[in-house]
């Protein structure tokens, strides 16, 4: 007899990370990385760990509104869940009551996200796999089914999506190999934080260097003479082979993996990101007085659901070779739909709970597969490193079957908090996740949850009573 949904319950973890500027950008100033928890229980030792990211306060309003879409799978046979999770996922999204809150965006969306990757950890766990694993061993036909698709037909249809997955089914098993053979591309974020001194920065753009890294983000915003300054401070590290680690040699900044990226002489690759902080017409002249640095793209330069301004940024960046990358605030697919249309960005940039789940990344990677665009997940939150590695996956071995010119955050932060970590190898790559029991590799340490509850957790009952 298959289990059945019993009870849930939600956490609201906040870890200080304003205290050393971790996450620091020209929008979000004083970002403490937190995890609206969830864990989906049954009648059976089968357990489903999910959460959405927040940056601290509205943490516990989020975990309401978790705790109401849950309710709605209490008494549910999982079995029946799994069998159509793109059904399941139309279901959660469904209750009128709840739906008039968002519809499909805000508070209600980001918490179905952490309720919808819950059902998928406790889908991957039951199955003993790792969540990308359970998604590339399904049949086209089953993918589509556990796919997001109202909405956005006018961009991609079902049988558009079957065909294409149809098409890369046959070579799944060789891209499989040659990722867990070499790790799928990363870049790094954490050497670029806007709180960090230029001192900091540069060491840590070393050390990203030494630890195989050819990507690299900074954040700017704040202030032009600062943003070229740093900018400088970084390529002159980047751009001098002297700092590549032993054995390493020069990339081919031409080559096809890097070509159209503005990357240096020796092969790096330098991004910048706004965090939605301009106007237009102020974004398109910021970023051109910093084209000496040369990046490959700008990240949110406005606001998130802006699709034709971030068209005509695009339009008038490009002579400057200067591309467009958003994604991290898309508040659903048919923000990405218009986006794509619209041949506003570049480069797709899926955020694993801002989306309400795998159900819906899974209609994001086909419609950018279809425009041929690449996507390069956000991962700068606690736990949103662990997510989207199965995300990336599932997009090179089964969607779009590319990861040449693909690279995917990464933050070095709060990794210890989770049973099962993401980690990096010697060439700057994500490991491929292989814990038969990690699901979506989101639980995280009960440990960690007693100290960092808020508000009784031990942390945070020493600060109040310091």
């Amino acid at each position: 007899m298959a289990p059945k949904i019993t009870g849930y319950k939600t956490h609201d973890i906040r870890f200080p990370t304003s205290l050393s500027g971790d996450g620091t950008d020209a929008m979000n100033t004083d970002c403490d990385y937190s995890a609206a928890y969830v864990k989906l229980l049954t009648d059976s030792d089968l357990t489903g760990f999910g959460m959405t990211f927040t940056i601290g306060r509205g943490n516990d309003i989020v975990c309401r509104a978790i705790e109401e879409l849950s309710k709605r799978l209490v008494g549910k046979d999982v079995e029946e869940i799994f069998a159509n999770m793109g059904k399941t996922w139309d279901y959660l999204s469904a209750d009128s009551q709840l739906r008039w809150i968002g519809p499909e965006k805000g508070v209600i969306h980001i918490a179905l996200g952490a309720v919808d990757n819950a059902l998928w950890d406790m889908f991957a766990r039951s199955r003993n796999k790792p969540l990308w694993k359970l998604v590339v061993d399904m049949s086209p036909e089953e993918i589509v089914n556990a796919t997001a698709f109202r909405y956005i037909t006018d961009a991609i249809t079902r049988e558009e999506a079957l065909t294409m997955l149809q098409e890369k089914a046959a070579t799944r098993a060789e891209r499989e190999a040659k990722v867990r053979e070499v790790g799928y591309p990363a870049y790094v974020t954490s050497a670029g934080w806007l709180g960090y001194s230029d001192e900091k920065v540069a060491r840590l753009t070393r050390e990203a260097v030494e630890a195989g890294f050819n990507h690299f983000k900074m954040k700017v915003g704040a202030d032009r003479a600062s943003d070229l300054r740093r900018g400088k401070i970084i390529r002159g590290i980047i751009d001098d082979p002297q700092y590549l680690p032993a054995g390493h040699t020069p990339r081919d900044p031409n080559g096809p993996a890097l070509a159209g990226k503005n990357a240096g002489p020796t092969g790096s690759v330098l991004m910048i990101d706004a965090n939605q902080v301009w106007d237009v017409p102020e974004a398109i002249e910021y970023v051109k007085d910093l084209a000496e640095i040369k990046p490959w793209f700008i990240e949110e330069p406005t606001a998130p659901d802006d699709i034709l301004g971030h068209a005509a940024i695009r339009k008038a960046l490009k002579p400057y070779g200067i591309g467009v990358a958003t994604g991290e605030h898309a508040h659903n697919r048919m923000v990405f739909k218009q986006l794509l249309q619209a041949q506003a960005i570049d480069v797709c940039q899926i955020d694993s709970c801002r989306l309400a789940g795998v159900s819906e990344v899974l209609s994001v990677l086909l419609m950018a597969a279809k425009f041929g665009v690449p996507v390069c997940p956000h991962a700068g939150g606690v736990g949103l490193c662990e997510y989207v590695i199965h995300l990336s996956l599932i997009d090179y071995i089964a969607v779009s079957g590319t990861m040449e010119r693909n690279v995917l955050e990464f933050v070095d932060h709060l990794h210890e908090h989770f049973l099962y970590p993401c980690s990096i190898n010697q060439n700057g790559r994500y490991n491929v996740p292989s814990n038969a029991n990690e699901g979506y590799s989101i639980e995280i340490h009960e440990a960690s949850i007693s100290e960092y509850e808020f508000p009784t957790g031990s942390y945070w009952k020493s600060v109040r009573g310091a």
